[in-house]
């Protein structure tokens, strides 16, 4: 094999086929001799499973699925194989692994047992073209590839044939992403069935997950079998005890936001080394790190947001005990390793027991005791069901992309696309890789057509992936509820057949996790959290292609016709008002007054914000669904200023409109939707634009630029709610 420093082995032929007179005792002994270089221990022995998916792939040439712990040792049966094979003359092993995390410490790991892996990745792009020459001429032993490179045009045309020829291994990491009965499907890894049927015979395929219930370790099995005659009994499925002997799980039931922020002040400092604490939003993350910092405890804030060196750097130090904690969402999730993570703590809780226990394996992989910690918070619930409803689009939205691309003759951008189909960029994307996986469409250079082969929508399996969903739901309630053993309850949600009472959790009564928490921090706490508002940023873009939907404006807004500074009183995923934001927003909560503690709220917003702004006056947003609110609000703020209400939008139209669309059907929805009195007296004056919630920010767009060319001088926008 080629180390750092180590030789360069050709292109190999195929592997061959199954040697029955190969000594399988002592390719055990060369495989734990690599695993002793790997581990660098030199008293290292593989457990059987290992040895058994091992044997499987280098002996057999066979296609095998591991569910095993985190912590187990998945990666070691690869780059163990891996060396043996590449010694045997097969080609380099591919290893489709979803989060560069992982592969950063696959890398690393690679390089102890001697393997050369590299990777490719959106974070590498200028090293592409080295890399596949190395891999042409046989240099590399490991191609680490992210599954979104599988439907790169120039990879999957280009690079994927050749290297499916040639592969002596391909290994899919955290393999229940292929499922879509798993709880972090992701349509990529689809495309991993191509890969599969593009392999000649006799290529081994290991697939791997910590996170696999009976349904999914099926699911998956299947999908390995695609080829040929295989069948779902020639994969080897190897499941082992989920149990963790490591964690002490706990749950703590406090009654309010300002609790558990206490609670963490608090207790955090008394867990052990450094950890995560898990939240569910990308605010909350920010929130939590910015009230841990101002009470003495490093954390920092860890999202799909943060800007990728950051999160690099994050890692670092979290890895190397530089800070407390990291305040994450599951952006940081698969393949981070930190075999001494002290603790896991959950502010609220993941929407499935599965999700659960892959985030609380982070903790304890290498040390004896590690605390898990779960705070449930009331608005979980919500936040599941605002995740769940931006599932798979109806069946309406699917047939007209596949007619937009139909009809197009060309290839369609997704930004092109986004103008003519009203889903959001993410949703959008998200369909347009299932309909490629299903051969509707195919991606090309210059985007997306359409192949004209025959789809049927499966409207019977995504509802009931939908009601699997909501079982899983459930299941996370009845976890926290649970008076019986804690890991059990895990472990049982996994199918592991060997579940039984760890004794160690807190229901078990080996972790005494405190519930209590100082009053003086709560109060702190509270008056963080009840420190309302939140800037709302002004919009200064008009979406790409809106001209095609009837709106005839694009580019720069112009600077004159643009809103100034902002205001709401809380996002709706915020831990504080959010909630009473929340609330009042909620499915069939009727129209009326705006609530007292909205209203102070409010008051104490503009008490902060717009002393120095020199208003004039107050223009009232039109509403078709809560009418009563806005002018109740836009009153209650007049009384309380001593501004007048200069004027009041007119609704044209109070049709529904679509909330689950795109930035640019969003605005063709508003454009027309209102207008300004003509008589309106604001030329001249600051204005105060009160409406009752920012959704996309586009009405709020559209009527500072009817205002500003009404002659106000400026427009700052006042809302309760930021977001759906």
């Amino acid at each position: 094999m080629s180390g750092a420093g180590g030789r360069v082995l050709p292109v190999p032929a195929p592997t061959a086929p199954p040697d029955a007179a190969l000594d399988r005792t002592a390719l055990r002994a060369e495989a734990e001799e690599v695993l002793r270089r790997l581990v660098g221990d030199p008293g290292a022995r593989l457990r059987e499973d290992q040895w058994t998916a091992i044997e499987a792939l280098v002996a057999d040439h066979r296609r095998a699925l591991v569910v095993q712990r985190t912590g187990w040792g998945k990666s070691a049966v690869y780059f163990v194989a891996t060396a043996l094979l590449r010694a045997r003359g097969a080609g380099p092993t591919v290893i489709v692994s979803p989060l560069l995390a992982l592969m950063r410490n696959q890398v690393a790991a690679a390089e102890r047992a001697g393997v050369r892996a590299v990777t490719v990745n959106s974070t590498n792009g200028e090293d592409w073209g080295r890399v596949y020459d190395e891999v042409r001429a046989g240099a590399v032993d490991v191609l680490l590839v992210s599954p979104e490179r599988l439907n790169n045009p120039g990879f999957r045309d280009e690079v994927l044939p050749p290297l499916a020829a040639t592969t002596g291994l391909l290994v899919v990491d955290e393999a229940h992403c292929v499922s879509d009965w798993g709880h972090d499907f992701r349509p990529d890894y689809r495309r991993i069935r191509t890969l599969l049927a593009d392999l000649p015979d006799g290529i081994p395929v290991l697939a791997t997950t910590a996170t696999a219930n009976e349904r999914v370790t099926a699911d998956v099995a299947e999908q390995l079998s695609v080829t040929g005659t295989r069948t779902l009994e020639d994969v080897l499925v190897l499941r082992g005890s989920l149990d963790r002997e490591s964690l002490r799980l706990g749950v703590v039931g406090v009654p309010t936001h300002a609790h558990r922020l206490a609670w963490l002040v608090q207790h955090l400092p008394e867990l052990p080394g450094s950890g995560i604490v898990y939240v569910l939003t990308v605010s909350a993350a920010a929130d939590v790190a910015n009230h841990l910092r101002a009470h003495g405890i490093d954390a920092v804030a860890y999202t799909g947001q943060t800007d990728p060196a950051e999160r690099l750097q994050a890692e670092d130090d979290l890895v190397n005990d530089r800070v407390k904690a990291l305040v994450a969402t599951s952006a940081l999730g698969m393949g981070f390793d930190k075999p001494d993570l002290g603790f896991v703590v959950h502010l609220g809780a993941p929407s499935s027991p599965i999700a659960y226990y892959q985030q609380v394996g982070r903790a304890g992989r290498g040390i004896d005791e590690a605390a898990v910690v779960l705070l449930p918070g009331a608005e979980d619930r919500d936040i599941w069901r605002y995740f769940a409803s931006i599932g798979f689009p109806a069946e309406d939205d699917v047939r007209l992309a596949l007619g937009v691309l139909t009809d197009a003759g060309e290839p369609l951008s997704t930004q092109a696309l986004e103008t003519r189909v009203a889903l959001r960029r993410n949703r959008l994307e998200m369909m347009l890789k299932v309909l490629d996986v299903d051969g509707a469409v195919r991606r090309v250079r210059g985007g997306w057509v359409a192949t004209g082969a025959e789809w049927a929508y499966d409207a019977d399996r995504y509802a009931r992936v939908a009601r699997a969903r909501e079982v899983e739901q459930q299941a996370m309630l009845d976890y926290v509820a649970t008076t019986g053993c804690r890991l059990e309850f895990l472990r049982r949600a996994l199918d592991d057949p060997e579940a039984a009472p760890c004794g160690r959790c807190d229901n078990c009564g080996g972790f005494a996790v405190s519930g209590d928490v100082d009053e003086a921090a709560v109060t702190r706490a509270g008056a963080d959290l009840d420190r309302p508002g939140v800037a709302l940023e002004p919009k200064k873009q008009w979406p790409t292609g809106v001209k095609s939907l009837g709106v005839p404006v694009s580019g720069r807004i112009a600077p004159a016709e643009q809103p100034g500074s902002g205001r709401a009183v809380a996002r709706t995923t915020d831990l504080g008002w959010g909630g009473a934001v929340r609330e009042l927003f909620a499915p069939g909560v009727p129209d009326g007054p705006t609530p007292v503690p909205l209203r102070h709220a409010a008051a104490a917003v503009l008490d902060d914000w717009a002393r120095d702004l020199a208003l004039d006056g107050i223009v009232a947003m039109c509403s078709a669904s809560r009418p009563q609110l806005v002018a109740h609000l836009a009153e209650g703020l007049s009384r309380y200023t001593g501004l007048p209400v200069l004027a009041t939008f007119r609704l044209l139209d109070g049709s529904p409109t679509r909330s689950d669309v795109n930035s640019a059907h969003r605005l063709s929805q508003v454009a027309r939707r209102f207008e300004l009195p003509e008589d309106a007296p604001v030329a001249g004056r600051r204005v105060l634009l009160v409406d009752d919630r920012a959704r996309s920010g586009w009405t709020l767009a559209v009527a500072a630029r009817q205002l500003r060319r009404a002659g106000a001088d400026a427009v700052h926008p006042f809302v309760l709610g930021d977001g759906e």
